[in-house]
This record gives structure tokens, C-alpha cells and sequence, in this order.
């Protein structure tokens, strides 16, 4: 087992050799390697009677030239696809930060069936359960999109906001007004279909909003590929539109909701909001892809 003074000395010599050499995600593995086995070696040299300094030199020496394994490596992950070449790793704390909460989430979410398995719970809990839901689930959304991915660089702060607070209102909205089918009273409906129309409405101002946040490599591959591009990435006016025609098959529904509740009751006034996200999917499904100008030509 090393001691002390030889673990420093083998940290100490391995970050001198790597002086200079770019730590992409590949060479910081290879360092990592190195490090184990270098600790693995020392102990062995310290157990046949070397001094911790000199053990630590000897397993470096034995190493070989640090530049030429790494331009090795290089060389070899050069071969590799680009998505290869460069992949992000996802942090450790954002992933840690995920899982715990989306543990708080499913526990509202137990919380709010509790009432189709068990005894009815107090009011308070099930609206309690609905706001955790949205805002853990807004969280995470706006935390996800911080983050820097192989393909993309992250979202500003303000928008990954955004669309963390766009989720949370239309999960609250859409809770809040379920619930009404319980015990909470009409006023809660109509507030939940308000925060559920701000919410559509702020992700289609972001969507239509969003700039490209591709990385050059991947702008290079696509032009090389010559992939064509969804259309509102081409075309910010056809995403424009996308957005008033998605605010306006939202009002409309939301209304013929409000009205088939208060007529032929809730049996029937949820295919309206079924209604609504048929129509912003077929008119997503019209609008999003542009036919290329062969497909066009009714002579082809």
C-alpha cells in the first residue's frame, strides 16, 4: 500500500509530465489510468525496499514518453465519428441534483393517487402535491438546458428559465383544473386554464425565439451532409405563425372547454382540450417540414 508521501509525489510527477498537454475528456481518462496504475506500481517498489521518492520516479520512468501515448491516443480517437470526438460527459452534480429530484416528484406524484387507491386525503395535500410536481419538474427542465451537450452549448440562464417556468405553469394549470373534478371549486379551473394558456404561450415565444445553438462542428457536418434543416430553424416567420396559430387553437379550446362544462358537464368537456392538441399537432406536423423543390414539381 502506498504511503502518503508517495501518493503525493505520484500526483505531483503525473501532473508535470501532462505540463502542457490539453485535457480533452480522453487524455483526462488516460491521466486517470495512468494515476492507478502508477499507485499500484509504487506499492509494489515501496514493498521490495525502495524509498517513496524513488519508487514514485521509477514507476514514471517506466511510463515512457507521456507526449507520444497521448498524441497515440489522439490519433486513434481521430478515427472515431465526431459526436465521438466530441462528447460531453454530464456533470456528476447535475445528474446527483436530477435523480433527487425527480425522487421529491414521484413522491407527489404517490401522493396524488393516493385518493384512487386509498382513503380521500385533505385538500390541502393534493394542491400541495400539484405545485411540487410543476415546480420540480420546471426545475429540472430550465437545469437540463444549462447544461452543455456534445451537440449544443447551453441555454442562457434567463431562457433556460423560462422554459423552466413555462413547464411548471402548464403542469400546474393542467393539475390544478383536474383536481376541480374533485373538490376544489370553479375559480381554481379557470386560474389553472390561465396558467396553462401562459404557459403554451411562453413556449412558443421561446421556441419561436430560439437562435441555433449547434456547435461549428456540427453546423460543418450538416453542411458537408447537406441535411435540410426543420423549417422553423430555416424560416423564424413560419415560426412565428406556428406560435399565434398554437395561441389561438388554445383560446378556442380552452373556451369550448369552459362552455361544455358548464352545459353537458366534464363527461364531455375534456375532448375539447383533446381537440385543441390534435389541431397544434397537425398544424405542427403541416408547418414544420418545407418539401424540397423536387418533391414539389409536379413534373418529378
Amino acid at each position: 500500500m502506498t504511503t502518503t508521501g508517495s501518493a503525493m509525489e505520484i500526483h505531483r510527477l503525473l501532473d508535470a509530465a501532462f505540463a502542457g498537454v490539453e485535457l480533452t475528456p480522453e487524455v483526462q481518462d488516460l491521466k486517470e489510468e495512468m494515476r492507478g496504475n502508477l499507485v499500484v506500481r509504487v506499492a509494489e517498489l515501496e514493498q521490495a525496499g525502495s524509498p517513496a521518492d524513488v519508487a514514485a520516479q521509477r514507476a514514471i520512468a517506466e511510463l515512457g514518453d507521456i507526449r507520444s501515448i497521448v498524441g497515440e491516443l489522439e490519433a486513434s480517437v481521430g478515427d472515431a465519428p465526431p459526436w465521438l470526438r466530441h462528447r460531453v460527459r454530464p456533470k456528476a452534480a447535475y445528474l446527483v441534483r436530477t435523480v433527487l429530484l425527480s425522487t421529491i416528484a414521484a413522491g407527489a406524484l404517490a401522493v396524488l393517487s393516493v385518493p384512487f387507491f386509498g382513503p380521500q386525503l385533505a385538500l390541502v395535500w393534493q394542491v400541495a402535491a400539484v405545485a411540487i410536481v410543476a415546480l420540480v419538474a420546471g426545475v429540472i427542465v430550465a437545469d437540463a438546458l444549462r447544461q452543455e451537450t456534445t451537440t449544443n452549448y447551453p441555454v442562457p440562464a434567463t431562457r433556460a428559465v423560462g422554459y423552466g417556468s413555462a413547464t411548471a405553469l402548464v403542469l400546474a394549470g393542467a393539475g390544478f383544473a383536474a383536481l376541480c373534478l374533485r373538490d376544489l371549486p370553479l375559480a381554481w379551473l379557470v386560474g389553472g386554464g390561465l396558467a396553462l394558456l401562459v404557459g403554451v404561450i411562453g413556449f412558443t415565444y421561446l421556441g419561436a425565439t430560439q437562435t441555433n445553438r449547434h456547435k461549428p462542428w456540427v453546423v460543418r457536418l450538416q453542411s458537408a451532409h447537406h441535411e435540410v434543416g426543420d423549417r422553423f430553424s430555416q424560416d423564424p416567420a413560419a415560426a412565428a405563425r406556428f406560435g399565434l396559430y398554437t395561441v389561438t387553437i388554445w383560446l378556442v379550446a380552452l373556451a369550448a372547454f369552459a362552455v361544455l362544462s358548464f352545459t353537458v358537464g366534464w363527461a364531455w368537456s375534456w375532448l375539447a382540450l383533446l381537440a385543441g392538441i390534435v389541431a397544434m399537432m397537425l398544424t405542427l406536423a403541416r408547418m414544420l417540414f418545407v418539401p424540397t423543390t423536387m418533391d414539389s414539381d409536379p413534373r418529378s
